[in-house]
């Protein structure tokens, strides 16, 4: 841990700074944003806004209090370095999060639709339902072009449209739609995926009037 430069950066997307463990709540959304996001570290002994730095007079009380806190008050468990680093005449806390293989996280005293944060620029915003369910999709690896759209059946992906793209390259037949994910298992039966829809469904723009293809060259 280059301790010298961490002290000399700003806060941001990955790092933030507390004086102390006097408001365990921002601890908590702090490392439950960060879990949810790119991961980061928050240093505990340094003033936020100046970045002067007081330390802690107790250096193990306050890292065992902090395990505590943090094992005790985030669902699903989560387990961040917790590092106690000398500085000058004092020391600091470091609380190394990375990015949550069980995403979403969220504060238990909050529950599972209000309490779970992302991190965005330096500061911790509540998540609502549809990006909570998104974090839920990328920890289980599944886009959501993969995801079942449900208001349309197996015919409304254009089997023809689909066929003529691979022309020359390979014959499609209806049970291939499932192997190029343009088709998946609902609830006992086949219906297109969201990515079926966009590609070659034949009522797109009805479903998705704002879907649009940009490309930029670099």
């Amino acid at each position: 841990m280059d301790t010298p430069s961490l002290l000399t950066e700003p806060e941001g997307k990955t790092l933030e700074f507390k004086r102390d463990l006097s408001s365990p709540r921002h601890i908590l959304r702090t490392t439950v944003a960060f879990a949810n996001s790119a991961g980061g570290s928050i240093v505990v002994g340094v003033e936020d806004g100046s970045r002067n730095v007081r330390g802690i007079d107790e250096p193990l009380d306050d890292e065992e209090r902090l395990a505590n806190i943090l094992s005790d008050g985030i669902s699903p468990r989560l387990a961040p370095d917790i590092e106690i680093v000398p500085w000058r005449a004092t020391h600091l806390l470091i609380v190394t999060v990375f990015p949550g293989p069980a995403r979403p996280y969220h504060l238990k005293a909050e529950g599972p639709d209000e309490g779970v944060y992302v991190r965005v620029g330096s500061t911790n915003r509540r998540a609502d339902a549809t990006l909570i369910a998104e974090l839920a999709r990328s920890a289980r690896g599944e886009s959501y072009d993969e995801q079942p759209f449900t208001e349309a059946d197996v015919s409304g992906v254009d089997l023809p449209r689909t066929a003529a793209l691979f022309e020359g390259i390979r014959p499609i037949r209806e049970r291939d739609l499932t192997t190029l994910r343009l088709v998946t298992g609902h609830q006992g039966k086949h219906v297109p995926t969201v990515g079926g829809i966009l590609l070659f469904g034949r009522d797109r723009d009805v479903h998705f009037p704002d879907a649009e293809v940009r490309a930029a060259r670099f």
